[in-house]
């Protein structure tokens, strides 16, 4: 009995003892902050911590490849250089997305082989766009037969030769150097060289053509109020039985008659392309005046006529032949007496409306009304300098919007 109570006392004593011990335990020491940051880094690589999801970004959406062609319709070398060079020069820019073929030489007599040319274009569904750099006559029946099977082809006529109602009803786009303007330009600037004559060299065909035979008659009329007598002559049409160079040796031979007989203070402008190289030789031979070129251009026939090796698709080529013929006309004593455009108007409208139709069919440009900033922008920087357009308005008052016309100043030599 006494050994029992014995053991409960023990037992007793032992657990009081146990409990204080446990409620005296003192609190554990403060950790300094810095030990415990280096602490916790020496344990973050021990900690498995799973990678953060790698967030997906969005696949980017890939253009799709550009789509359509522009089919580019020039006239020969022989009838012009520059319209020929310029699809050329596309051609190299944009490979197979640019189509080159040409009119026949003899266009006036060969209107079937025109339609021809421009009915095989409508069986490739790649083509989109359709430039015709010159639009000559018998573009618009050309154009036609596209028609009849397309109506998706964006169509440009570059410098059109037929009615302006008929060309605006088939083309997107017209753009052309303002000829009725130069109805002024020319003579005024022919008076500034000093010209107290100003002959004007065509043919019934160009005469046919409202606006070559209205600019014809403002420069008569702008002749006469600046006190310069002008000559109405009629040279061969290229197109005729005798040809290009039956065309050219006409004005070899009636250049020096004419100087001859109204004196060296005489301005000289042809309507025609190929006449251009002959009649800048003879002018500079009889120590004439040229204002301009018919298309005007630093290579509408200078190089040509003045031996300057040229080639358009070098950088820094148009410079060269302008510094090339300042310098040979310099020499030749010609200096002010013969002028053009700093740029070529016929490279320009062929390359400014490519470069907008391949921008249509990329989606750069919203379809349907033709955004007139946009093309001049892109004249610019082909020029180098400002340009801007106007629309033509014919006699009655009626506005074309999508014909436009553009001009630039002078280049005299």
């Amino acid at each position: 009995m006494k050994k029992g109570i014995s053991y409960l006392i023990v037992i007793a004593v032992l657990a009081g003892l146990g409990y204080f011990l446990l409620a005296e335990k003192p609190a554990p020491a403060p950790v300094d902050k810095k030990t415990e940051v280096v602490a916790e880094k020496k344990e973050a690589p021990a900690e498995k911590k799973e990678a953060p999801e790698e967030k997906k970004e969005p696949a980017k959406e890939e253009k799709p490849a550009p789509k359509g062609k522009v089919a580019i319709v020039t006239n020969t070398v022989s009838q012009n250089e520059e319209e020929y060079r310029s699809a050329q020069e596309m051609q190299a820019k944009y490979g197979d997305r640019i189509v080159h073929v040409t009119w026949p030489d003899n266009f006036m007599a060969e209107q079937e082989q025109m339609v021809s040319v421009v009915a095989k274009l409508a069986h490739d569904p790649d083509i989109k766009g359709l430039v015709i750099n010159q639009a000559v006559p018998g573009t618009n029946a050309a154009v036609d037969k596209l028609l009849e099977t397309r109506d998706d082809v964006f169509i440009v006529y570059a410098t059109p030769q037929e009615n302006p109602p008929d060309v605006a009803a088939r083309a997107q786009l017209i753009l052309m150097p303002d000829e009725l303007k130069m109805g002024d330009t020319i003579p005024v600037q022919s008076q500034k060289m000093g010209a107290k004559v100003f002959v004007h060299y065509s043919f019934p065909r160009h005469m046919s053509q409202p606006l070559l035979s209205s600019r014809r008659d403002l420069m008569k009329k702008k002749c006469e109020e600046l006190g310069i007598e002008f000559v109405d002559a009629t040279a061969p049409d290229p197109t005729g039985d005798s040809g290009v160079p039956g065309a050219q040796q006409f004005i070899l031979e009636d250049v020096p008659k004419m100087v001859a007989k109204y004196g060296k203070d005489t301005a000289f402008f042809s309507t025609n392309c190929s006449m251009q190289v002959p009649l800048i030789k003879a002018v500079v031979d009889a120590g004439a005046i040229y204002p301009q070129p018919c298309c005007p251009s630093p290579y509408h026939g200078f190089p040509a006529a003045l031996g300057i090796e040229s080639d358009s698709s070098k950088p820094g080529d148009l410079q060269h032949v302008i510094d090339e013929t300042r310098r040979i006309l310099k020499e030749k004593g010609m200096e002010g007496r013969l002028s053009t455009w700093p740029v070529p108007a016929a490279m320009t409208i062929t390359v400014a409306s490519t470069e907008y139709a391949l921008k249509l069919m990329d989606g750069e440009i919203e379809p349907g009304k033709l955004d007139i900033k946009k093309l001049e922008e892109l004249m610019a920087d082909y020029a180098k300098v400002p340009v801007s357009t106007s629309p033509y308005v014919d006699e009655a008052g009626k506005s074309y919007d999508n014909f436009l016309f553009f001009l630039i100043d002078f280049l005299t030599y």
